[in-house]
């Protein structure tokens, strides 16, 4: 069985190369703009890689000849940087996955496994999770939660005019593993975040909001489930989420810090004002998503997945923290230490 996973060298690539190393008879391929170099080690040895930028014209052509014979093609690829970009990042982003399902259709790939996300929901309650019937049309001002819904509208379209096609999307929480510990830093933080304090378990202040409540799940648990749609036969939406919810509350008390209750303007305008003067990497819009993204409910995961996450969401946290204590990496340029490396495709969610 010949699966081709597109983004395969990120933070969910890397965790899926894992778990597919697991199964018997299963040929891996992966495709990635920055390829692992050779003798990178596991996971990545053992895997068939090709260099291609989903963003580019001629990547359709690219990707046919690569996806020939599939059973299943997998999409994690998605840009996060450069976010002063906006063009950059929607090229890559819905122009690059719009190219990846053309060449699916092209190739005649059974299956397609898409990475959405709860980003991908419109705004929702923060009381009670909601199922995946929830809107799946973004939140406005979060141009990461835009792009993913861009993507699920152009998916929609192709499962009416292509009912053959298996189509899956994954909406998981925030994904979290040790290895992703430089990867999520540079990304999300930026190189002035202190983040070697965390490496005593510390968190001493936790900025406290009512709707700052979300939900997260480790990155292994999460390819677990993307490997149960790959080899099974499931089609359409599954949320994927551990428990408990993070709340400030519940961090500042496994981290041993305090809450420091901040209005949804002042968090909004201290994210707006440092993206600006780029003293991190990540602009307003990710605030938005964060106060308005919806709790989401896994059972439909559980029943026809037979899905169950085996890490909790604390543990999945303290784990992260752990690696960006320690600058946690591996060896793929996306997942790198190295401090020259530009920010690149991957699928942090």
């Amino acid at each position: 069985m010949r699966i081709v996973v597109v983004g395969a060298s990120g933070n969910v690539g890397t965790a899926l190369l894992r778990r597919l190393r697991r199964e018997r008879d299963v040929q891996i391929v992966g495709v990635a703009r920055r390829l692992p170099d050779a003798g990178a080690g596991e996971p990545y040895d053992g895997v068939r890689w090709h260099s291609c930028d989903i963003g580019l014209a001629g990547a359709v052509d690219q990707l046919v000849e690569i996806f020939a014979g599939a059973a299943a093609v997998v999409h994690l690829a998605w840009q996060i940087q450069p976010s002063h970009d906006q063009r950059v990042l929607r090229r890559t982003n819905v122009g690059g996955s719009r190219a990846v399902i053309d060449a699916v259709l092209r190739a005649r790939v059974p299956a397609l496994v898409y990475a959405s996300s709860v980003g991908t929901y419109a705004p929702g309650p923060k009381d009670m999770p909601i199922s995946e019937s929830w809107p799946a049309t973004g939140v406005p001002g979060s141009s990461y939660s835009q792009h993913k819904a861009a993507v699920e509208e152009t998916l929609d379209g192709i499962e009416r005019s292509h009912p053959a096609l298996r189509l899956v999307r994954m909406r998981p929480g925030l994904i979290f593993q040790r290895d992703a510990g430089t990867e999520i830093t540079r990304y999300f933080l930026g190189p002035l975040a202190p983040v070697r304090l965390l490496r005593f378990g510390r968190l001493p202040l936790v900025p406290a909001n009512r709707r700052l409540r979300m939900q997260a799940v480790h990155a292994d648990d999460v390819a677990d489930a993307y490997a149960r749609a790959i080899l099974g036969d499931a089609r359409g939406a599954f949320n994927l989420a551990a428990d408990p919810v993070l709340t400030p509350e519940l961090v500042a008390r496994h981290f041993h810090g305090w809450t420091v209750p901040v209005a949804a303007p002042v968090l909004r305008a201290a994210a707006a004002l440092s993206w600006r003067a780029r003293l991190q990497p990540v602009d307003a819009g990710w605030v938005e998503l964060a106060l308005n993204a919806p709790l989401m409910s896994s059972e439909r995961a559980a029943t026809e997945l037979g899905w169950r996450p085996r890490v909790d969401s604390v543990t999945a946290l303290r784990e992260l923290f752990g690696g960006m204590a320690e600058r946690a990496h591996t060896p793929s340029p996306p997942m790198s230490a190295a401090p020259t490396l530009p920010a690149g495709v991957s699928n942090p969610n």
